[in-house]
């Protein structure tokens, strides 16, 4: 169920990850791997402070490869590890607890070298709605289906899940809202599923992406599409699709609505092939107070 975003619900959403973060040593950030920068929270860095983090680029086998590689190297010049899974098929999966292991092996050598014996790392999945929080949950957990226990100071309702030799998981996840303030960044998340379709016109979710397509991947648009070049107007996209599929309205006038509907659906499906719509090269440090990151696509 996708979540209506009121500043009432982010004021909460903000302060149950504050109370989950007090208990975790390191946060796994979920992220859609086509969109890295769309999918992200807007004010996580302030939210989540210095605490260690690891990128998740989730869906990667929907993602440019060339790109998913780009984001990864992007985020280790900035000191962020991130790694490329699936976890709807449990691809990449390893990858996690060795990235939280890198992540805490300094503190952990020292605590050896003190005579103590290092825990278990505490670990908790953070993201925004529809990136595949639940979906990695379960599959971390497959085999290791056994709760640890309440540990202390936590609450009945907190239970930790034990993945691997190395790491528990917190079996809830922190639930951040998306970014509103950049229509172009809607359209994306719109593109991917990770918000509702009623958000926005159908229409112009189609076009941004048949525009993006046309800019970024044009082989794969122009092949996809059967078609030379793109035209001018979106509507002569979908006046085209609406004949070729036969989707009329009850006049038997091109159905524009369900046309770009089906287009849509197509895009979400990577009809086209795997394609990503955010760049690291896009992003620019924009002059402001916050010195945040924008995309410029």
């Amino acid at each position: 169920m996708t979540i209506q975003w009121f500043p009432g619900h982010m004021a909460k959403a903000r302060r149950e990850v504050t109370e989950k973060l007090k208990l975790v040593d390191v946060i796994f950030e979920l992220v859609d791997a086509r969109i890295p920068y769309s999918s992200s929270n807007p004010m996580l860095e302030e939210i989540i402070h210095q605490k260690r983090r690891v990128i998740i680029l989730n869906k990667a086998d929907t993602a440019d490869e060339k790109v998913t590689q780009e984001w990864i190297d992007h985020f280790a010049e900035r000191g962020l590890p991130a790694v490329a899974v699936n976890a709807q098929e449990g691809k990449g999966m390893h990858k996690i607890e060795r990235a939280a292991e890198a992540l805490m092996a300094e503190k952990f050598e020292r605590q050896r070298s003190r005579g103590m014996k290092p825990r278990a790392i505490r670990a908790m999945i953070l993201g925004i709605p529809n990136v595949g929080k639940s979906t990695l949950i379960n599959r971390l957990v497959k085999k290791n289906i056994a709760k640890t226990g309440n540990k202390p100071g936590v609450t009945k309702a907190q239970q930790w899940i034990k993945v691997g030799k190395t790491l528990e998981l917190l079996d809830t996840p922190g639930i951040l809202w998306p970014k509103f303030e950049d229509q172009r960044v809607g359209y994306k998340l719109a593109l991917t599923g990770a918000i509702k379709d009623d958000l926005l016109h159908m229409e112009d979710i189609a076009g941004f992406g048949l525009r993006f397509l046309e800019e970024n991947y044009p082989e794969k648009l122009h092949q996809w599409l059967q078609i030379e070049s793109l035209p001018e107007e979106t509507t002569e996209v979908l006046a085209m699709i609406a004949e070729r599929r036969g989707i009329y309205d009850r006049y038997r006038d091109p159905d524009y609505s369900r046309a770009a509907e089906l287009l849509v659906r197509e895009m979400r499906q990577e009809k086209m092939g795997r394609v990503s719509f955010d760049f690291p090269s896009d992003l620019v440090v924009e002059d402001d107070e916050n010195g945040r990151e924008a995309s410029d696509n």
